[in-house]
């Protein structure tokens, strides 16, 4: 696992094209391990966007790949060839065989990037779960997602706070567990619902926090990574 804070901590860069996702990587590569590159960017500029950004540090490729296991397999294949690639994911939702198949296409590759599945959105709650058939509370399906996950071969998950605690004890110290949601204290949490502030994240169990318009879209981005990341580094020193 990281650990120094800054490996912790991964930006969304979740902008329209690529000259707005390099200039924040400039003024951010000395202050955070890993940048988040998801749907919006990729399907604007494609894999030239990893070529670029992956001077300023490693990257998370966010396409949260959910279809049947061969066509997952071969996502995962394409994408673990990527330049920069450290971290990517699929939907634990497309079930075990997928993610088994998403296993095995990265099996034995030379610096294959770590795979995650993603268990319950941060947008959820109990009611919006309901309304597309999942019963139950996001936490208990993210633990049951968790568990798959771990059953298919997968390093690790994608899961809010609330979750990690739980999700760590059942899932062990090298699971990797990646959350979402982060909201500094006083942030407005905009379209997420289970939030987390950085520090209460970490000393639930995570691994790696992503976050994004708490920085992207702060009036001076440097200083507000810069805070995140002193707040992890507190957090870290009482785990």
């Amino acid at each position: 696992m990281a650990s120094h804070a800054r490996e912790r901590l991964i930006v969304a860069l979740d902008y329209p094209s690529l000259p707005q996702a390099l200039a924040m990587a400039r003024q951010l590569e000395d202050l955070v391990g890993y940048f988040k590159i998801g749907s919006q960017l990729f399907t604007a500029e494609g894999p030239r966007a990893l070529e670029k950004l992956a001077r300023f540090g490693g990257i998370f490729l966010d396409l949260k790949f959910h279809d049947i296991p061969n066509t997952v397999a071969g996502a995962v294949t394409a994408a673990a060839s990527l330049p920069g690639v450290r971290f990517l994911n699929m939907h634990a939702l497309a079930g075990l065989e997928a993610m088994k198949a998403a296993a095995e296409a990265v099996e034995g590759r030379k610096s294959a990037p770590r795979l995650l599945g993603v268990t319950i959105l941060t947008s959820h709650d109990e009611r919006s779960m309901k309304r597309i058939g999942l019963s139950g509370k996001p936490e208990a399906n993210a633990l049951r997602l968790a568990k798959l996950a771990r059953a298919a071969g997968l390093d690790g998950v994608v899961a809010s706070a609330r979750e990690v605690g739980r999700i760590r004890r059942a899932c062990g110290p090298e699971f990797v567990l990646m959350v979402p949601g982060i909201r500094p204290v006083a942030a407005n949490v905009q379209d997420q619902v289970r939030v987390a502030t950085p520090g209460d994240a970490i000393r639930a169990g995570a691994d790696y926090l992503v976050v994004g318009r708490p920085i992207t879209g702060a009036p001076a981005p440097t200083a507000a990574a810069a805070a995140i990341v002193a707040e992890i580094g507190q957090a870290m020193g009482k785990e």
